[in-house]
């Protein structure tokens, strides 16, 4: 068996060792979902950093890196702006007394406005996971070799099913207090991997003067070879969704009052800037090292760096750094739709009575489904590039005009927030279908623009040619 393989293995097991120790203290749905709202600052930059960070970045921004050089930063650049617009209202989002982002839009809107979001939720959010169980797949696909170790099961297949059953089992244990106390854990290992790794692939290529000397002059520009209008329909999906993300929310409900949370954001904005320079970084310089790679193949160019192009306590370290970024991630992105399900659908609407206790038995009913149905949408978009812009769309259209509107703008209202929701994701749905039935976007044109302009249109007119509805909160 591969040194490397042995390396995952251990890590792995290191983790559920960590939720099952966890289990213990979860006693209720709140337990699962928020962990109690016992978290200080510094274990919270730990799980916003590592939850962000995901098999989005490590695949689509080493690619971004690789075939643009630092230009692909600006997909990344999104979410930093977006985390920084997110700290100037952290204490108002931890102290409404909410434990999802459903929750948020009913006590701002209406019941209507809750449910559609969390609809949009699962579907933009298993998505989300589906993708993490590809490029777990990949991972354990390179570092297993040419050798199949099952008959008749390709060893990415065989992977991804091992990720999928890992990520349900280690978020079914515990919820988010499994998942956060891990994510410090997995945050450490991916910094000190990254920057252990990209110094020595560049002194690998002869340094920064041969960087310059074997890149093409294109890779140097503002944009890239992608140009600005490719540009700008990573940029907006990224900062879209960071705005309005649930995970990113969830973190911040959890924390033990409004500085701790408004602490955690300030660190987190440092902590990702930080591994996503470092991750396009890692894929710029590897694009010397490992010329003519296109398409999934330079996806795959960091996991070709762990095995290839460092020593193995580098890489084996990077391995498993990447493996617990995109674990990390995958648990966060099952554990908010299965609290979206049990606790703000099934708790609210159909067992209003039911006990906290037996809302964290559907809770951890509702993972173990969506983790299947996650694991069974994976063949639907041809790559992690195509599924994660498709699900940064279709989230961050829909909920997030609305839910900021929620805490900046008294005006907006709960009609208008319908609207806007539906809107932006029902848009989505359709250019996605179309893009996937005629094989390119409908008129040229990228569904962040269709999607986003509709749901922020509806959203404002509504509002102004209403007025504010009978019941909506004036602050």
């Amino acid at each position: 068996m591969s040194p490397y393989l042995i390396v995952v293995i251990v890590y792995l097991a290191l983790l559920i060792m960590v939720g099952v120790w966890k289990r213990k203290k979860v006693q209720t749905a709140e337990d699962f979902a928020v962990g109690g709202r016992s978290f200080r600052w510094p274990i919270l930059v730990g799980t916003l950093v590592a939850t962000w960070t995901g098999s989005g970045s490590i695949f689509n921004n080493g690619r971004l890196g690789y075939e643009n050089g630092f230009a692909g930063l600006w997909a990344s650049s999104g979410a930093w702006i977006g985390i920084v617009l997110i700290y100037f209202i952290a204490r108002r989002i931890r102290n409404i007394g909410a434990s999802s982002v459903p929750q948020i839009l009913e006590k701002r809107y209406d019941a209507r406005a809750g449910v559609l979001a969390s609809v949009t939720t699962i579907i933009a959010y298993l998505t989300i996971v589906s993708y993490q169980f590809r490029g777990g797949g990949r991972v354990f696909e390179i570092i297993a070799g040419n050798q199949q170790i099952i008959a008749g099961i390709e060893n990415l297949t065989l992977g991804m099913i091992i990720i999928a059953l890992f990520t349900i089992i280690y978020t079914a244990l515990a919820g988010l207090l499994s998942v956060v106390y891990t994510d410090v854990l997995n945050g450490i290992v991916a910094i000190v991997g990254l920057m252990l790794a990209v110094p020595f692939m560049l002194a690998g290529i002869g340094g920064f003067d041969q960087l310059v000397a074997n890149t093409p002059d294109v890779k140097w520009d503002l944009f890239g070879a992608m140009g600005f209008k490719s540009m700008l329909a990573l940029f907006l999906p990224t900062l879209l969704l960071l705005m309005g993300d649930a995970n990113m929310y969830q973190r911040i409900l959890s924390a033990k009052d409004g500085n701790q949370a408004e602490k955690a954001v300030a660190g987190w904005i440092i902590g990702v800037i930080i591994i996503e320079i470092l991750i396009v970084s890692l894929g710029f310089i590897a694009s010397v090292r490992f010329p003519g790679l296109t398409g999934d193949e330079a996806g795959k160019i960091l996991i070709l760096v762990a095995h290839q192009g460092v020593p193995f306590w580098i890489g084996a370290l990077l391995l498993a750094a990447i493996l617990s970024i995109i674990v990390s991630t995958a648990d966060s992105f099952l554990l908010v739709p299965a609290n979206n399900l049990a606790t703000d659908i099934y708790g609210r609407f159909l067992r209003p009575d039911a006990s906290g206790e037996h809302l964290l038995k559907v809770s951890r009913i509702a993972v173990v489904v969506f983790g299947f149905i996650a694991f069974g949408m994976i063949e639907f978009f041809p790559s992690i590039l195509d599924a994660a812009f498709a699900a940064y769309t279709i989230y961050g259209a829909a909920i997030t005009p609305a839910l900021i509107a929620a805490f900046v703008w008294p005006r907006a209202n709960a009609n208008a927030a319908f609207a806007s929701i539906l809107a932006g994701g029902g848009v989505t749905l359709v250019w996605e279908i179309l893009k996937k039935v005629n094989g390119t976007n409908p008129f040229g044109v990228e569904a962040i623009y269709p999607a986003a302009i509709s749901s922020i249109v509806l959203l404002v007119a509504i509002s102004y040619l209403t007025g504010p509805a009978p019941g909506d909160s004036d602050s």
